[in-house]
């Protein structure tokens, strides 16, 4: 299906990312770029723009989701684990993932959930909705810490903490421990994190992900 991975449309326009080697994409990072300028206006509006204060972020996030191998070594990536993408609200967390993974369309992508309607299907289902969540698909839970605790016929339930553990279980099974992978976004810092969800899932999540943050300071795009 994916003959030239490397060469991706948007609205009609082909976009070259690289070159293709026999079976191995040589990206370049700057034709990245333009792609991504040009998919993020297609997926979110005209005034979509990629801050020249976010090329390292969107470096490491490319190096990862293009799986350099070479790069990801240099950046201390662990290409077999996701993507905890941090920092201040409004920074660009959700948009940047939602938009690096049109860059492998020919690899398996990842859904974004919303935290909060997590909660919400738990709040409904009860814990039948961590039982779907602890399966081989690829999430990106969006907005991890700041969602409300469950609570089912009076039960509460920290939902996502228990979600996170669940996909580490999975994630440490030596027959999948390569495939399923997590990701997700969050405002928090790591004692927030800990405050929030305990150290048991603080410690978990170390596994589970990369870090990749976001300067404090970062701007607020929504303005």
């Amino acid at each position: 299906m994916y003959n030239t991975p490397h060469i991706i449309q948007v609205e009609g326009i082909q976009y070259q990312l690289g070159e293709l080697k026999g079976n191995t994409i040589h990206y370049d990072f700057q034709k990245i770029l333009t792609y991504l300028e040009a998919k993020g206006k297609a997926l979110f509006g005209k005034n979509f723009k990629i801050y020249k204060e976010d090329y390292y972020i969107v470096y490491k996030l490319c190096v990862y989701a293009i799986q350099d191998e070479k790069n990801c070594k240099r950046l201390k990536i662990d290409p077999h684990k996701g993507i905890l993408l941090s920092g201040p609200v409004g920074c660009g967390k959700t948009t940047l993932m939602k938009l690096v993974r049109h860059l492998t369309p020919h690899k398996r992508a990842y859904k974004i959930i919303p935290c909060r309607n997590v909660v919400f299907s738990f709040n409904y289902l009860g814990f039948k909705t961590i039982e779907d969540y602890g399966n081989d698909d690829f999430y990106c839970f969006d907005d991890i810490g700041v969602e409300p605790i469950g609570k089912h016929f009076g039960v509460e339930s920290n939902v996502i903490g228990e979600i996170l553990l669940s996909r580490y279980d999975l994630f440490c099974l030596p027959e999948r421990s390569r495939r399923v992978k997590t990701h997700g976004t969050t405002n928090l810092n790591a004692d927030e994190i800990e405050e929030r969800y305990g150290n048991r899932v603080r410690s978990r999540m170390r596994e589970l992900f990369n870090l990749i943050a976001f300067d404090k300071e970062s701007i607020d795009k929504r303005c």
